[in-house]
């Protein structure tokens, strides 16, 4: 039977779609994961600017966030934003995030994408509906509107002394990345006939290029960041990584950004968060 009976809400779920979308959040971060090459990050040929971090300790950590989406989606399911349900997810997201650092030793692997797959699984499970991207970003923003909280983060420090909005920011401000960015990106190198892979590198480089990167202003600061972003445009200058000048570029920025020890976690987080989106709306 797909409906059952929420003993604790009183409310009718769909636990089939509840478990898709769990499924689907999991998906996006081993795909981004796994895709090959990211410049300063962890992919199958090295682990970027980590040293505590490799490919199979991160797919770890993607697959023990199951449960934690499953839980999201199933407080999230047909409601409305409120307060009160972000106090729930709240509690829910800090449990994952202390499941995640029992898989992985006290690493941070996936603290931000909790959060940012978690709003977005929350926007779809309150739609029903996931072929309106828009709707779904939209609903994840009023969510995010109510995280008044003054954690000591990355993104506080880099909103403090920089200026720049972080992860809190782009999800009170609908995914702008994700959604203009990411995801035109994504589509038009497929229209292209670019490989899935090829196409997901060009949507990590054209965020790259854009994204205030807090992963990359806390280590490195803002010269890091406009190197980042100055690398990243080059590469699409020369016509992406499908091309051989654009691919010699990528390499040399994932040299450049190992050897500057920085990392672009944010571009790497709304990558993830494309590539749920794209995968429920196409069912892939």
């Amino acid at each position: 039977m797909n409906h059952q009976l929420n003993l604790r809400t009183g409310k009718m779920i769909n636990y089939n779609e509840i478990k898709f979308l769990a499924k689907h959040a999991v998906k996006a971060l081993a795909d981004e994961a796994a895709l090959t090459p990211k410049p300063g990050l962890v992919d199958k040929n090295n682990c970027g600017a980590h040293k505590d971090l490799n490919l199979a300790l991160m797919l770890r950590s993607a697959n023990a966030l199951y449960n934690t989406f499953l839980e999201m989606a199933e407080a999230s399911f047909s409601k409305l934003p409120s307060n009160k349900l972000w106090q729930e997810l709240s509690q829910i997201g800090l449990k994952g995030e202390k499941t995640m650092f029992n898989e992985t030793g006290g690493i941070n692997t996936h603290k931000g994408a909790i959060w940012a797959l978690g709003l977005l699984v929350c926007g779809a499970a309150m739609n029903g509906e996931y072929d309106d991207t828009r709707k779904i970003v939209a609903l994840a923003s009023k969510i995010a509107s109510y995280n008044r909280t003054s954690e000591i983060s990355n993104g506080f420090y880099a909103l403090k002394n920089y200026g720049v909005a972080g992860a809190r920011g782009e999800a009170q401000a609908a995914f702008p990345h994700v959604i203009d960015v990411a995801l035109p990106t994504l589509y038009n190198s497929r229209k292209k006939g670019f490989s899935e892979d090829s196409s997901r590198i060009d949507a990590l480089i054209a965020l790259i290029a854009t994204v205030d990167d807090t992963c990359i202003l806390h280590r490195g600061g803002m010269g890091a960041l406009m190197e980042a972003q100055n690398g990243a445009k080059e590469i699409i200058r020369s016509g992406g990584a499908t091309t051989e000048e654009g691919f010699n570029s990528l390499i040399k920025l994932d040299k450049m950004l190992i050897k500057i020890n920085v990392s672009p976690g944010g571009s790497a987080d709304l990558l993830a968060a494309a590539l749920f989106l794209d995968s429920i709306k196409n069912r892939r």
